[in-house]
Order: C-alpha cells, then sequence, then structure tokens
C-alpha cells in the first residue's frame, strides 16, 4: 500500500464539513461513508489481529495482514482528525487508534443530541447489507450498533436481534438467508457470527478455485489455439513445397 500523509487524505476529504462540537449525528454518518469508501472503516469494527505467542511461527500473509491493519488504522484516525475544527483536533490528537477515537467521540456527543436514542434504534433497523464488502465486517458494523443499545440502556431481545440480522443478508445470500430462517433449533448473536464466518470463509475458497480454474481453461484453449495454427501453418507449407514441386516438373517437362 502506498505511503499516505496526512495532506493526502486532507484533500481527499476536503468536501466534508468539519466537525466543530455540533450536530455530531449528521457528521458522523458522513464520515462513516467516507472511510468505509476508502476502506479503512474496518479497523473501527474488526480487531488489530494477535501478534504471534512466543513459541508460535507466523505466516508471512498473517504478519502482513497485521501490518496492513496498523497502516490503515494510522490513515482512519488521521481521516477523522482532519475532519474536525483545530480545537478538536488539539484535543483529540493524541488518542491512540481510530477506534477509541470514534468511541470517544461518540461518548462525548451523541449524548448530548435530542435524538440520539431514536437514532441508534433507527440505525439497526434500517441497516442492510450489500453485496461487494465482507459480510462480516458488515456484521461487526451491526453489533457496534447494538453495543451503544447498551450504552444507552435499550433492551433489544436477542432472537429478535438475530431474526433482523438473519433478514440484513446481501442478496447474493438468499439461499444461506433461507437456510437459516428455517432452521428449527433458535441460534444466539455469537452463533449466528460463527455460521456467517464459516459460510464467507467457504465462499472465499470456492471463489479462489474457480478464479484458478478460469485460468487453466484459458491456459489450455491457447494451447489448443496454438496448436491449430501450427498445424495449419504445417499444412500451408506442405501445400505450398507440393505447389513447388508441381511448377517444376512442368517446368522440366521435355
Amino acid at each position: 500500500m502506498a505511503f499516505v500523509t496526512l495532506k493526502d487524505m486532507g484533500s481527499d476529504f476536503h468536501r466534508l464539513e468539519r466537525f466543530d462540537g455540533g450536530d455530531f449525528v449528521r457528521w458522523q454518518r458522513k464520515m462513516h461513508f467516507l472511510l468505509v469508501t476508502v476502506k479503512v472503516y474496518y479497523v473501527i469494527v474488526n480487531p488489530r489481529p494477535p501478534e504471534p505467542g512466543e513459541n508460535e511461527e507466523e505466516s508471512v500473509a498473517k504478519t502482513r495482514e497485521r501490518l496492513r491493519w496498523d497502516q490503515d488504522d494510522e490513515i482512519c484516525r488521521g481521516h477523522i482528525l482532519n475532519g474536525m475544527s483545530n480545537t478538536l483536533f488539539d484535543a483529540y490528537h493524541t488518542v491512540k487508534t481510530a477506534k477509541e477515537l470514534w468511541n470517544q467521540l461518540e461518548r462525548r456527543y451523541i449524548t448530548e443530541d435530542a435524538t440520539s436514542k431514536r437514532f441508534i434504534v433507527s440505525k439497526f433497523f434500517d441497516y442492510k447489507m450489500v453485496d461487494g464488502r465482507s459480510v462480516m465486517e458488515q456484521f461487526n458494523e451491526i453489533k457496534s450498533i447494538l453495543d451503544r443499545y447498551s450504552q444507552h440502556k435499550l433492551a433489544l431481545d436477542e432472537f429478535i436481534v438475530v431474526t433482523s440480522i438473519i433478514d440484513k443478508l446481501p442478496p447474493s445470500w438468499k439461499n444461506f438467508r433461507n437456510n437459516l430462517k428455517h432452521r428449527k433449533e433458535d441460534i444466539n448473536l455469537d452463533e449466528l457470527g460463527t455460521h456467517l464466518r464459516i459460510e464467507e470463509d467457504l465462499r472465499k475458497e470456492e471463489k479462489s478455485k474457480s478464479e484458478g480454474e478460469d485460468e487453466e481453461a484459458k491456459r489450455e484453449e491457447s494451447h489448443i489455439e496454438g496448436n491449430w495454427k501450427s498445424a495449419d501453418s504445417k499444412m500451408q507449407l506442405e501445400l505450398a513445397f507440393q505447389n513447388h514441386q508441381l511448377l517444376l516438373s512442368v517446368t522440366h517437362v521435355p
């Protein structure tokens, strides 16, 4: 990933009105959209990949994943800070992570919003998952919304929560959604998360396998096409040689 400076981040977000302490909910919605657009919002809802154990060997992929998370966290934090007025920037620039910064702003300002409870309730029920983004990332976003229910002492039955989240699954998950809805046994929120993670991992494996098969098919097609071209060229050479021999025989007729 290319190195991104605070100046670069500021230019990308220049259209966003700087937050000065008022109308936090509207500012947060816009900031959320922008962070999702630049693919760094996940660091607010997904925990940092853990460090390897003392005697544990770590794969290169895991190391890269953690390094990428660290860099994206710094970029995300920079975007949020650059979306603030100078006064608020000075007050919050020492906060270490994007998640901590995001949560501090919510605790400080959303409780001052007279419509905050209605906003949180509507945010959960209006949330719809979309194709093209990780389902687990979106699931974690929903869980972060539910965490704010507790902050405001709002109670919501877990069965309703699970059923609602199942209904929010993206269009490409229609069959999986129907299978979950027709289960005889109820599942809790953690169990739903496990099912979603397993299903998403399987889909990633199938996609990778399918892409590999497509690439192999293209190589085979190219190989066959090359053989046909080679055979065609050989036939043309043989035909040209035969014509040449025929011409010689006609030329040397006594």
